[in-house]
């Protein structure tokens, strides 16, 4: 977004096509075959009111290829041949022969008045010399593989003709790969279907023709499925075992096996004259409750040529060999049938892609959910190796998970109809929303997930794919007929249609090439702010971890800035980010949009920003950052921005009723950030920093550290988060319902904070004294028991209801009765055991504790481990062997533990006893 999209290279070839013609009149007796295009190089050149595409174009190698989709258009359009020939010829070339199959000569009668020497021949062959080669769809014979050949080294191929009456006399046989034409045309991507186009009189588009109505699957792949699921009642993949999801989004791709609610995890796919299963783990490639599925599919991908089916792990090797077909341990080789390997390697890329196109068929394993969690901030359908050589292929791994278990195996004659394929479900959507048409139940309820996998496809950004610009103009059609649901916390999104809807317009503003012309139909009530204009903003950072420093500015809703940066910060692992709410939703009924948040790494010195949410402007520093400099603002709205010790009471009584709807108080350690409306009516903004200084130096009393936090924390308030009442993390979310409790000294005083402490107490936790789960939402109240004794003076039973002595007496007695089991011994009990020892030896046994922790290394991975630690240390701080009480509490105190510590003195009259 930082940068537009790249322009499509194929609209300038199409453009060079077409160029001088202003119409294609098709009508006539001549009924062409409806083409389908399937990879990235493959486009239209013209498409009827029903979205079928009579002709088209595409690349291969270094080679060109026009395919039409009937003969006759080879004479009756001269013009439009003169243009597909200085095309094929390739830029630069100087061969001007054309060779010209003997059944279409009068394609060289035509050629006589220009500038091409027409040769004419009975068959194609090496030695021709020619730049062009035309032909009809029916005379490729036994040159196909030469044709190939001099396509990929750079010739040209014009191919023409129709499927549909060859289908009609091979009603069992699979057009797609046996009719002769596709041998040649399908491994660029083009296929004659043995479907008819309706012969129409188009006029000539300026750009590259689309429609939502054309062609969503270019078969229904019920035969596939078939003799695939040959004795396949189901997948029982490994419990435990973690998949990826599987995007199906090709025209010849579909779905093979499927949870429930149809995420899929093994998918096939036609490609070229070849074909690809992928099993979104390399495990399942081994599994032995598979062997008859992993044999039916290596004799799908080897078409019964009874080839070699070369392996590249050990692991897969036995089951695929019970197959009967010949498999050996091999990397890649050209002359194998079949390739099996994993998503994890890039060698061979271009080769393997190639080897399907002609014909080879690729089986591969492997899932994408680990580089995705480790490949933080990178597109994982364009940047994953796997997916570099699955995607143009129709399918892609995605970073979303499924879990083992036994899944069953899609009936056939029904998976057609009943199963969820991404294409065919948003060409439904676009007819129920362009046509009225009725969308079925088992539809409706796959719409949110639709609006997830559009959402998904739009990141790749592949303007130069003819598939990805149709989608990307079929959901702008859509947006632009019904709009987005202006989703707020008075009008939530329920239904999977606006869920869709909501989903698909924040993702499409953000690659598409014209977002200002798309803004006013996503975002209806959109004021004009007062801005400020060159605003200069002094950076003086030195990070140990990273962080967001404020700017106090606030962009509005698709408003573009400039920013101009520092050299230092450039390619960095600096980002700009607008939004403070970086929480993503996935729940049922949202109040805003899930993702509302956007970041731009800094690659250059001057930026444009822009987010579709608006929101505050951050610069996000990376760890171990030292830059001392100033960036500038070219246009921005000033926010409420109050920061200790350099905003004057003066400056504050005018920057309080900014306009943004944001606001920020950034004090000694924490940063608040809350709705505006919130602050309007703050007087005395010193009083509360006073107070927050206090409450967050006490913070780290307790826990031992210096009272400068090596990175402030920070509270965001937002209408919904992603989980809980709250929740820790950089920054703590809270509802913004209780915004108002944080910036009232009153209500800190006399009401107290309970839960917003016991965030910050989460995020001093750490894992060598904490024993999860038993004490996940315990210890953090240990800081909020702290802070409301120390700062607020006031009594813990106050504090929180649960503290009452009655309360904690209850839950000691009650526990002890049921046998103090440590399975019983989390959260409000477990904080009884800490707060026992506080009773005896104080805050400063704990401080001591915490401090004694610091200075340690090589903890225990495992509980048991961990609570010894524990004994042992507070045993040793406070002097006494504590390894009594601690057993009383059901903890797993070792002999060598209890041995360690006994030559101190024990604690014998403990509460427990």
């Amino acid at each position: 977004m930082s940068n537009q999209p790249m322009q499509n290279h194929h609209e300038g070839v199409y453009m060079s096509l077409m160029r001088g013609l202003k119409e294609l009149d098709l009508r006539g007796q001549s009924v062409p075959s409806d083409l389908v295009l399937t990879g990235d190089h493959a486009f239209p050149l013209a498409m009827n009111s029903k979205g079928q595409v009579p002709m088209a174009a595409s690349l291969y190698g270094s080679g060109r290829v026009v395919v039409l989709g009937h003969e006759s258009y080879l004479w009756t359009l001269p013009a439009l041949v003169e243009n597909a020939l200085i095309w094929l010829r390739g830029d630069g070339s100087d061969n001007l022969s054309v060779g010209i199959h003997q059944n279409v000569m009068s394609v060289a009668e035509n050629l006589s008045k220009s500038s091409f020497q027409a040769k004419v021949v009975g068959a194609f062959s090496d030695n021709l010399g020619v730049g062009v080669y035309v032909t009809d769809a029916y005379s490729v014979g036994e040159h196909k593989k030469d044709l190939v050949a001099f396509m990929k080294a750079g010739g040209g191929v014009l191919i023409a003709g129709q499927a549909w009456s060859w289908a009609a006399s091979y009603p069992k046989e699979n057009t797609l790969l046996l009719f002769e034409g596709n041998k040649v045309s399908g491994v660029a991507g083009i296929y004659f279907s043995d479907h008819q186009a309706e012969a129409e009189y188009l006029p000539v588009y300026p750009k590259i023709p689309s429609s939502w109505m054309a062609v969503v699957n270019g078969k229904d792949f019920e035969d596939d499925l078939e003799f695939l699921l040959k004795g396949v009642s189901e997948f029982d993949i490994q419990e435990g075992a973690l998949l990826s999801e599987v995007l199906v989004h090709g025209p010849l791709a579909f779905p093979i096996g499927t949870t429930a609610n149809g995420n899929a995890f093994l998918a096939g796919s036609y490609y070229g004259q070849g074909r690809v299963i992928l099993i979104s783990h390399e495990g399942i490639l081994s599994r032995e409750p598979l062997t008859q599925f992993w044999s039916n599919a290596v004799h799908w991908l080897d078409e019964g040529r009874n080839g070699v089916i070369g392996v590249s792990q050990d692991q897969a090797l036995g089951i695929l060999s019970k197959s009967g077909l010949k498999c050996e341990k091999t990397n890649f080789r050209k002359d194998l049938s079949v390739f099996v390997c994993t998503a994890y390697s890039g060698d061979h890329m271009e080769d393997i892609q190639n080897f399907v196109a002609e014909g080879g068929g690729l089986l591969i394993g492997g899932h994408a959910w680990y580089w995705a969690q480790t490949h933080c901030g990178q597109n994982v359908l364009t940047e994953f190796v796997g997916n570099k050589i699955l995607t143009k292929m129709g399918l892609s791994l995605l970073g979303a998970t499924i879990g083992g278990g036994v899944y069953k195996a899609p009936i056939p004659s029904q998976a057609v109809k009943d199963t969820y394929h991404f294409r065919h479900l948003l060409h439904r959507f676009a007819g129920h929303v362009n046509t009225g048409t009725d969308l079925t139940k088992h539809e409706e309820e796959c719409l949110k997930k639709l609006g997830t996998d559009c959402s998904t496809y739009l990141t790749m950004k592949a303007h130069d794919c003819s598939f990805y610009a149709q989608l990307l103009s079929a959901l702008t059609d859509i947006i632009m007929r019904v709009g987005m649901p202006q989703v707020s916390d008075t009008c939530p999104v329920k239904n999977s249609k606006d869920h869709l809807l909501l989903n698909v317009g924040t993702e499409l503003y953000k690659v598409h090439p014209n977002p200002d012309a798309l803004l006013p139909y996503l975002i209806k009530d959109n004021p004009l702010m007062p801005v400020i204009y060159n605003h200069r903003i002094q950076i003086s950072v030195n990070t140990t971890s990273w962080e967001w420093i404020s700017t106090g500015l606030y962009l509005a809703p698709g408003m573009k800035t400039y920013i101009a940066i520092p050299a230092d910060m450039v390619n960095k692992g600096w980002k700009i980010q607008i939004g403070c709410q970086t929480d993503r939703l996935n729940h049922g009924e949202l109040k805003r949009a899930p993702s509302v948040h956007e970041q731009f790494p800094i690659t250059t010195e001057m930026m444009q920003v822009y987010n579709l949410w608006g929101g505050l402007l951050y610069l996000v520093a990376p760890a171990k950052a030292q830059v001392q400099g100033q960036i500038i603002v070219q246009m921005a709205v000033p926010a409420p921005y109050y920061k200790f010790g350099a905003t004057t009471a003066a400056e504050w009584s005018l920057l309080r009723n900014a306009p943004s709807p944001w606001a920020e108080l950034e004090f000694e350690n924490i940063i608040l950030t809350v709705q505006s409306n919130v602050v309007r009516g703050l007087d005395r903004p010193d009083e509360l920093a006073a107070l927050w200084n206090e409450m967050m130096r006490a913070i780290a009393d307790l826990a031992a550290k210096p009272h400068k936090f090596p990175r402030k924390e920070r509270y965001v308030a937002d209408v919904q988060i992603s989980h809980g009442w709250m929740h820790a993390g950089y920054p703590v979310m809270i509802h913004s319902t209780v915004a108002g409790e944080l910036v009232s000294v009153d209500h800190i005083r006399n009401v107290g904070i309970w839960g917003l402490i016991h965030e910050l107490g989460h995020n001093q936790q750490r894992g060598c004294w904490e024993f999860p789960p038993n004490t996940t939402e315990c210890t953090c109240n240990l800081w909020s028991v702290y802070v409301h004794e120390e700062v607020l003076g006031m009594d813990r039973a106050k504090a929180h209801p649960n503290m009452t002595l009655a309360n904690r007496n209850c839950r000691a007695a009650e526990f002890a009765k049921e046998g103090r089991q440590l399975g019983k011994w989390h959260m409000w009990v477990a904080l009884e055991t800490y707060m026992q020892l506080q009773d005896k030896f104080g805050w400063d046994a704990f401080k001591k504790v915490f401090a004694a922790y610091h200075t340690m290394s090589d903890f225990p991975n495992d509980n048991k481990g961990k609570m010894n630690l524990y004994a042992e240390t507070f045993s040793r701080t406070v002097e006494l062997n504590l390894t009594g009480f601690f057993k009383s509490w059901g903890w797993p105190i070792t002999p060598a533990t209890e041995e360690k510590l006994s030559n101190l003195p024990s604690w014998s009259d403990h509460p427990m006893v």
